[in-house]
């Protein structure tokens, strides 16, 4: 065998190992009885262990110095740069320390989760300080001598860097601020209320997972404190939340996971178990979420179909008719929850929460003034205050299991589904008439065509040129968000 070969072959195994992780992690969100976590967090530093053992091994590194690219064909050389990147970023970190980052961050999301549900910042902070030492040292060795931040961003979203993030916040939030002034001074339509028994909720969510193109047959729908997408190939998990009063919150966000998970499952079976058979990157990512979820989900037209399928399930629930429906869940609303935002006011939750784990990172905020700062910060964006712990700094699971880097690209995934849905709109020009029959296929079917099937083929800001044919900018997001919020709002 080739060298190419050999490596293919053991790269194959570290992929398996990662997947078996990854549902380790996938259970202990899902099912695992609670008194099994201290259990479960040797289990994932054991099964880090192996795999950073695997990451390092020196043979990948003689594999990758003998392998001409240049031999490659296009498929071999994105397999290449792939595994050359994680080669280098993972022998710059200690073992012991990736070790101890799982066994504490496995810990650290039980006792999140414990927290939030107690009400009780306090008890989450000194597993949350343990954290953040961890990731700043990880992040340390990651930098060799540069920005530690940019450094974790880098881990979601190659060649990104936190200077590119905040420009483009820069040039989003005056727009957005300036929205969402004109929005709040319209009138509001109609919210949401009643009961939503959670059993017919799951009913008709998972309806709507088949009906974005969600396999079942390779995948499933289960319930969590927070909703993930986990797994890729041909076992690809999501979870959603439910909440009597909201149906909204669990329909969008399986609506959202599916994104996700649609990503996973379309990508070409050729790669499987390999660096390419994933999503290239946390931003493009999230571009599928977001456009399942918001262009798609929450269009007008789709939502008059959506209508229908609740009234079918709940009966009147007091909402008159798709036109007022489409209304209600795109209504602009004060909220503390990023998951449950408007898209008006989505981004301006991810700005927060940018800088902050940016002042984290640089030792410039304390775990233990994460509450206040958080509140203050909060405060002074959205102009009323934090009510409770688990409406605030509590609320995302995110930094109890050390994803420090991944909130911006939740904004980044937002500007990347603008490009897209501007190309979308143009290639399939009946779409509405499509999404207000129920038919996703025409938009996911593009979806799949032009970027998912794809993998890891591209690098994140080629693969959305590739798929729209526009560099990525905030421009047709901004567009889009004041186009249908000035007619919804008639501003």
């Amino acid at each position: 065998m080739s060298a190419y070969d050999d490596l293919m072959a053991f790269q194959q195994t570290t992929e398996a190992l990662g997947q078996v992780a990854g549902r380790l992690g996938w259970d202990q969100e899902t099912m695992m009885p609670r008194e099994a976590a201290p259990q479960r967090a040797e289990e994932m530093a054991a099964m880090e262990s192996v795999l950073h053992a695997r990451r390092t091994d020196a043979r990948v590194g003689s594999w990758l110095n003998e392998i001409d690219d240049t031999t490659l064909d296009e498929v071999g050389q994105a397999q290449m740069r792939l595994i050359r990147r994680s080669y280098t970023r993972t022998i710059k970190v200690p073992a012991d320390l990736a070790a101890e980052i799982a066994k504490v961050t496995s810990r650290a999301q039980g006792q999140w989760a414990q927290a939030r549900a107690d009400e009780d910042v306090a008890a989450f902070l000194p597993v949350l300080e343990e954290v953040v030492g961890l990731k700043r040292q990880e992040g340390q060795a990651l930098a060799n001598g540069g920005d530690v931040y940019d450094a974790m961003v880098d881990d979601y979203e190659p060649d990104m860097t936190a200077l590119d993030l905040g420009a483009m916040f820069d040039a989003m939030r005056p727009r957005l601020v300036a929205l969402r002034a004109a929005v709040l001074e319209a009138e509001a339509p109609q919210a949401v209320s009643g009961e939503f028994p959670p059993d017919k909720q799951m009913k008709l969510t998972r309806k709507l997972a088949k009906t974005f193109g969600y396999d079942m047959s390779k995948g499933r729908v289960d319930k969590a404190v927070h909703p993930f997408s986990s797994g890729s190939g041909h076992d690809v998990r999501i979870t959603t939340r439910t909440s009597d009063d909201d149906p909204f919150n669990c329909f969008y966000s399986t609506i959202h996971e599916v994104g996700h998970g649609c990503y996973e499952q379309n990508i070409d079976d050729a790669y499987l178990l390999t660096p390419m058979g994933c999503g290239v990157s946390m931003g493009v990512h999230e571009s599928q979420s977001r456009i399942y979820e918001n262009q798609l989900g929450r269009s007008r037209a789709f939502t008059g179909w959506l209508f229908n399928e609740m009234t079918e399930v709940f009966g009147d629930f007091g909402i008159p008719d798709a036109e007022a429906f489409y209304g209600t869940v795109n209504r602009v609303h004060d909220g503390y929850i990023r998951t449950e935002a408007d898209e008006v006011q989505y981004n301006l939750h991810i700005m927060l929460r940018f800088d902050l784990e940016r002042a984290l990172m640089a030792g410039d905020l304390a775990a233990d003034d994460l509450e206040a700062a958080w509140n203050d910060r909060f405060l002074a964006d959205f102009g009323y205050a934090v009510d409770k712990p688990s409406n605030g700094c509590l609320q995302d699971v995110h930094w109890s299991v050390g994803l420090f880097g991944y909130f911006p690209t939740y904004s980044l995934g937002n500007v990347y589904a603008g490009c897209l849905n501007e190309a979308l709109r143009k290639s399939v020009p009946n779409l509405d008439g499509q999404l207000a029959l129920g038919d996703t296929e025409a938009a996911t079917g593009w979806l799949k065509d032009n970027l998912q099937q794809f993998g890891g083929l591209r690098n994140p800001r080629d693969t959305i040129l590739h798929a729209s044919d526009l560099e990525p900018s905030p421009e047709p997001l901004l567009a889009y968000l004041e186009e249908k919020f000035s007619q919804l709002y008639g501003l």
